[in-house]
């Protein structure tokens, strides 16, 4: 399914060259070469393509296809797309959007005796500032965090000044290749039954499936879509030819890597537990007015801490992986470039400091666990228990879906 971009020019999508220091997971060289895609061309890899085992961006250029006449309704599987792709190095799942043409040639230019700038009270109150050793001219980079609540006008808002003031080189954003469609969705369709179950049968996992329904469910009931500050920051950039990143880990591993570090009994217990959530949602109005009660909060980081407390390994994977991953691949951006604005979530702001210029080994941050076969009398009757808690999880979302 292609998205549509809306404006005359198409972005283009170069993959990153990654050559780290040993203290970085190296990829073999010989395997990624730099191609081009339009966005458009991403979004419809995101949507179907990136389902094979092969790399997308490791395939030759694909020819232009024609706009369609408008922009179709995305499903829960581009909001948080899952895809049997397997990742093995930072450089496969980063990647890089500009504008072609003069804007190549006409970032920022930096002098090589500027000062960082500053920003006035209202706009740094959610931006912490890093700095590193750059190979750019100047030989420092002025990186620019800017915490955002993911569903807050405000947050967007803030994005768009501060991009807009600084015109940094780079601008880095909290999403990854499989999550692309996130910059041009218009609207989002919620899975039916049917699709999961499509979805299933390709051998996505039941968490998989479940999160991405759950989130499409929220999704849809509320005012200010999710991730709208990614959109307004990848639009202001373009307009002064800026570069816009892509730094977090890929969904699909992290996921994955979720639901393979669970005990049995935990992967029961929240799958119910998104169940229920999302059935009895509260409505479109008490939704979007417990947001603007949390304008300032990370929303999303506050129900993973929340849910952390029965499920210890949402915090590790969701949250404290990816600050690991996301501080290496900014600290990597960072050392070859001047300036760098990175729009992250606010939860991910202290862990991304904590980690700066620290050692990732970023092979264990890719790799997901296999499980291990084991055959006990207590495993037999905990599968029991999943077969009967699964039956009563598809009759839930059959009924959800009737609403």
């Amino acid at each position: 399914m292609t998205h549509l971009v809306t404006r005359t020019q198409l972005a283009r999508v170069t993959q990153l060259s990654h050559r780290p220091k040993p203290l970085f997971f190296t990829p073999k060289p010989t395997l990624y070469r730099s191609q081009t895609l339009s966005l458009p061309q991403l979004s419809t890899l995101s949507s179907a393509t990136f389902r094979r085992r092969t790399h997308p961006l490791l395939r030759p250029t694909m020819d232009p296809q024609p706009p369609e006449p408008s922009a179709p309704a995305a499903s829960a599987e581009d909001f948080v797309h899952v895809t049997d792709l397997k990742m093995e190095s930072l450089s496969e799942s980063m990647v890089r959007i500009d504008e072609p043409s003069e804007a190549d040639a006409a970032p920022s230019a930096p002098d090589s005796d500027r000062r960082p700038a500053t920003l006035s009270p209202e706009l740094s109150r959610n931006v912490l500032v890093l700095s590193c050793e750059s190979a750019a001219e100047g030989g420092v980079c002025d990186v620019y965090l800017v915490g955002t609540a993911h569903v807050s006008e405000e947050s967007s808002r803030e994005v768009q000044a501060i991009v807009n003031f600084l015109k940094p080189q780079v601008v880095f954003l909290e999403l990854c290749s499989s999550r692309v469609a996130v910059l041009t969705l218009q609207n989002l369709k919620v899975p039916t039954m049917g699709e999961m179950v499509t979805m299933l049968k390709k051998k996505h996992n039941m968490f998989e499936v479940l999160y991405g329904w759950f989130l499409a469910k929220i999704a849809s009931k509320l005012e200010v879509f999710p991730g709208s500050e990614f959109r307004v920051a990848y639009e202001e950039a373009i307009k002064y030819g800026g570069r816009v990143i892509l730094g977090d880990r890929p969904v699909q591993i992290t996921l994955r890597r979720t639901w393979s570090k669970m005990p049995l009994w935990h992967k029961t217990k929240l799958l119910y537990s998104l169940l229920f959530q999302a059935v009895f949602l509260p409505s479109s109005d008490d939704l979007n007015k417990m947001l603007k009660e949390m304008d300032d909060s990370d929303m999303l980081t506050l129900v993973i801490q929340e849910m952390s407390k029965e499920f210890p390994t949402l915090m590790e994977t969701l949250v404290h992986e990816r600050d690991q991953y996301m501080s290496s691949t900014l600290l990597k951006v960072a050392s070859e470039n001047s300036s760098v604005v990175a729009v992250v979530g606010k939860g991910h702001l202290q862990g991304i400091k904590k980690h700066w210029k620290q050692p990732v080994v970023m092979k264990d941050l890719m790799t997901v666990p296999s499980p291990k076969p084991a055959v006990s009398a207590t495993r037999i009757v905990t599968s029991i228990g999943v077969a009967v808690a699964g039956v009563a999880i598809i009759s839930g979302i059959y009924l959800s879906c009737k609403k």
